[in-house]
């Protein structure tokens, strides 16, 4: 079983900025993904970034410019620094981890999560 604990989230003005951490723990693999999702209550799990330890990160549109997605891997950790941050960032975000095992198993594990609220 692997464990992602998340920590960061908290309350925060209108234009204010978050950074968000996620650790992992077990050694993240050059197969592996991890990033973030947010959601709120009664609506879908969403895709607000991922990153790769071969360097590939992606953003959901709303996160592209305010978002930036960062990892460091030798604490198997990875950071989410949210910028800009408006009302409709309000969200419980989770980290998420998915990869596949030596033996062919695929993996797919899911944080606590984090409570993100902006509001003045």
């Amino acid at each position: 079983q692997v464990h992602l604990v998340e920590s960061g989230g908290g309350l925060v003005q209108p234009g204010g900025s978050l950074r968000l951490s996620c650790k992992a723990s077990k050694t993240i693999f050059s197969g592996d993904v991890m990033g973030w999702y947010r959601q709120v209550p009664g609506k879908t799990r969403d895709f607000v970034s991922t990153v790769t330890r071969g360097g590939s990160i992606n953003y959901a549109d709303f996160a592209q410019g305010r978002f930036t997605s960062s990892a460091d891997y030798d604490r198997d950790t990875i950071f989410l620094q949210m910028d800009r941050l408006k009302p409709e960032d309000t969200a419980v975000y989770y980290c998420h981890l998915s990869g596949r095992y030596w033996s062919g198993e695929d993996y797919d594990y899911w944080g606590q999560g984090t409570q993100v609220t902006v509001s003045s």
